[in-house]
């Protein structure tokens, strides 16, 4: 017999070695071809007697990356269309689904046979639960062997039995620790912990699994064999209860119980460890499909793997332009933060880097901010000091403008000022190569204003990185009115060689993200004005999924950086552009109070020397009069936060600035941390449904003011209750290029 994704030889021994190797694709994935093909291998092993035991292995560098999710999103939309007709039998469809591999595995691991796996690089997700199916796991003592199952991080829970083996394997604590944070078992804690029975060299790994059964690996799996117990202990005994319930308290603590999938994972783990195998996995497989119906999961899906997949592969890319072979970049501004941070991911990525500043030592500081992370790395054991003189003799210091005569792309990092970043621009393009690109790296400034200072403004796009450069994964990216093609794709084909997630936006003040950034700071400014206690205007945006507070997270991007946008908006815009009261408190705390964030260890929180840890600045509840924080509606915070910036989305959206849905949604989730189980901003307002989410806006807005006024495009979708993903569908519509 033959297979497309298999294939199976026996030696002399009666040892099946079954090779996984799906054709025509970099990694192997779970999808209906495959689990079609391995259960008639499992009923081939099972019935022909000359075959002793299998040894399972891959046939690529890593062993496989789990469930093909486009797969779940199919079941997801079935199970939509059936649902309108018959309930019943759309539920009881997808229960079938979901249940399909789970009892695949069951049967593997009860057919009578030893499954042996040799494992020879990253197993993540389903892929995982079939090796945990196994009856025993040799693994290749390589770093870049990593096992997990991260299904929680796309808001689902392993649902081919790894909630059920992986806490009869390990101590229960450390299971659900990994199977709520998503964390990857390296090969060393994958032993000790029990997760694997042999660590190997690599290239060893099919050997000592054959040896594993030729020396009488048991057919039996430890949960299936009379007497066994839990190496966590039982639920209902001293140490279960002293585990279940800090559990649960560091769970709703971590999530705010706002993800489905990480709710029934806890409760999958606690009932099923109350009974036998067979009734858990049921159980299991119960929740799965429950969460396949959840708006959470179907959203987290599309954003966080389907989205987030085609984003960095280039989806917005324009058709015709070659790709671009991008050698050497140079960064203006390249001593100060966020021109250390870029000059660090660029060189990181292998490309030369000129760090360019007014002075040799302000350069010389770019160069020592990437040692510095690189030092920290080597610490962690995520870097080596042969891969840090590599990174750090990449990055070369200058004061001088003719070091970027054979640069590729020229990113302008300087200060938030319009006139610095005017004269910066000119001196560079007097040396730069004529089809070289410039970018801008401004947080609110419209590129189309500052292309104006170039001479070849068709060559000129803004490439918006976030703060920290190294730990955050989106990267804007801002045509202006007459930003070419080939600028755009140089900048999409550098992004993504410095392992960024791009989205392209059409030019506005404060692009896409930072417009949002600053609906959800400049509401929780109204808060404190109204009085509403700081703790609780933080503790209620992380109960709505954000990750960190607005006034915690303005003190991260700082204080006196509002103080210069808000006067920088005035200057360009007149007074009336901003709200008066929060120029007066902006003020207050920058002019009065000396309070410019957490750069100078003063802002909305003080930060005293470790160990002792930030807390809210005391004399802050003394600005104004406070409100008895029990007569204050909690939802209603909650509410305010996401519709804010919802609303601001959904204006981008009518304006143009940001044309693909999925750029919307994974943008907000990985600019800053719009709460993730929603699926970003877009997908908020479509899981609400636009008819009822305009009528919240309008009751927040009589309440609290035009911040909260649903814009025309709301205002007619939500007649028919129209989604966005169905009126901008990013799969058949051409994106808009410039504002409307």
């Amino acid at each position: 017999m033959t297979y497309t994704n298999f294939t199976l030889e026996t030696d002399a021994d009666g040892i099946a070695l079954v090779t996984w190797d799906s054709p025509g694709k970099s990694m192997n994935v779970i999808d209906r071809s495959v689990t079609e093909e391995w259960a008639k291998i499992i009923d081939r092993v099972a019935s022909d007697e000359a075959i002793k035991g299998v040894v399972f292995t891959s046939g690529k560098k890593a062993f496989g990356a789990g469930a093909d999710l486009s797969m779940l999103g199919m079941m997801m939309g079935q199970y939509e269309k059936l649902k309108a007709k018959d309930p019943e039998a759309a539920a009881r469809t997808l229960f079938e689904q979901a249940a399909h591999l789970c009892l695949l595995l069951r049967r593997q691991e009860t057919c009578g046979k030893p499954f042996a796996a040799a494992i020879n690089g990253q197993a993540l997700g389903g892929v995982f639960e079939m090796l945990l199916a196994c009856h025993g796991r040799v693994l290749a003592n390589d770093p870049a062997a990593k096992l997990g199952l991260p299904e929680v991080k796309v808001g689902l829970l392993p649902g081919a039995g790894g909630t059920q083996r992986l806490p009869r394997l390990i101590h229960t604590q450390e299971a659900l620790q990994y199977l709520l944070q998503g964390k990857n078992f390296s090969p060393d804690k994958a032993k000790k912990l029990g997760v694997v029975h042999e660590l190997v060299e690599p290239g060893q790994e099919v050997e000592a699994a054959k040896k594993m059964i030729r020396d009488g690996l048991k057919p039996v799996q430890p949960w299936d064999e009379k007497g066994f117990k839990l190496p966590g202990g039982a639920v209902y005994s001293p140490a279960g209860f002293q585990l279940f319930p800090p559990a649960n308290a560091i769970y709703r603590r971590e999530t705010q119980d706002n993800y489905p999938g990480a709710r029934a994972i806890m409760k999958c783990v606690y009932e099923g460890l109350l009974l036998p195998m067979d009734t858990a996995l049921r159980v299991e497989s119960r929740y799965f499909a429950n969460v396949l119906r959840s708006t959470e999961a179907k959203h987290m899906v599309r954003s966080l793997f389907l989205s987030l997949q085609a984003l960095n592969k280039g989806a917005r890319r324009p058709e015709g332009v070659e790709k671009s072979s991008i050698r050497k970049v140079g960064i203006l501004g390249g001593g100060g933060f966020m021109g250390a941070g870029i000059g660090y991911v660029t060189a990181k990525a292998g490309i030369e880097v000129v760090l360019l500043d007014r002075d040799q030592a302000a350069a010389e500081k770019g160069k020592a901010h990437a040692a510095g992370i690189e030092d920290k790395a080597m610490a962690k054991g995520r870097s080596t000091a042969d891969a840090r003189e590599a990174l750090l003799s990449r990055i070369h210091c200058t004061t001088d403008y003719a070091a970027l005569a054979d640069c590729d792309l020229v990113i302008e990092a300087v200060f938030e000022d319009s006139n610095v970043k005017k004269a910066v621009t000119e001196q560079a393009e007097a040396h730069m190569r004529k089809d070289a690109i410039f970018a801008s790296n401004t947080s609110t400034i419209p590129i189309t204003s500052l292309a104006k200072n170039s001479k070849r403004p068709g060559q000129f796009i803004g490439i918006h990185f976030f703060s920290p450069v190294d730990r955050m994964m989106l990267t804007e990216i801002i045509l202006a009115k007459k930003t070419g093609d080939k600028a755009l794709a140089v900048a999409l084909d550098y992004v993504l060689a410095v392992r960024k997630t791009p989205i392209v936006v059409n030019d506005t003040r404060g692009f896409y993200i930072n417009r949002m950034v600053l609906r959800y700071m400049s509401e929780a400014y109204n808060m404190l004005i109204e009085g509403v206690p700081p703790a609780m205007i933080e503790n209620v945006a992380k109960q709505a999924g954000m990750p960190v507070g607005p006034l915690a997270l303005n003190d991260e991007t700082a204080i006196d950086l509002s103080h210069k946008i808000l006067h920088q908006t005035i200057r360009d815009l007149g007074e009336k552009a901003v709200d008066p009261r929060h120029v007066e408190l902006v003020d207050s705390l920058v002019e009065k109070h000396g309070r410019f964030g957490r750069k100078n260890g003063k802002g909305f929180y003080d930060y005293p020397d470790k160990p002792a840890k930030k807390h809210l600045w005391p004399d802050l509840a003394t600005l104004y009069p406070q409100q008895d924080a029990d007569r204050i509606d909690v939802r209603e915070l909650r509410n305010r936060f996401h519709a804010v910036i919802a609303l601001e989305a959904a204006r981008c959206v009518e304006e143009g600035v940001v044309t693909d849905m999925r750029e919307a949604d994974v943008g907000s989730i990985l600019g800053f941390g719009f709460a993730p189980f929603t699926g970003g901003a877009i997908s908020y307002i479509d899981g609400m449904g636009t008819a009822a989410f305009v009528a919240m806006c309008r009751k927040l807005q009589k309440k609290y003011g035009a911040q909260f006024k649903p814009n025309r495009l709301l205002i007619d979708m939500a007649k028919t209750d129209e989604k966005f993903y169905d009126r901008f569908n990013p799969e058949s519509d051409t994106p808009r290029r410039q504002a409307a």
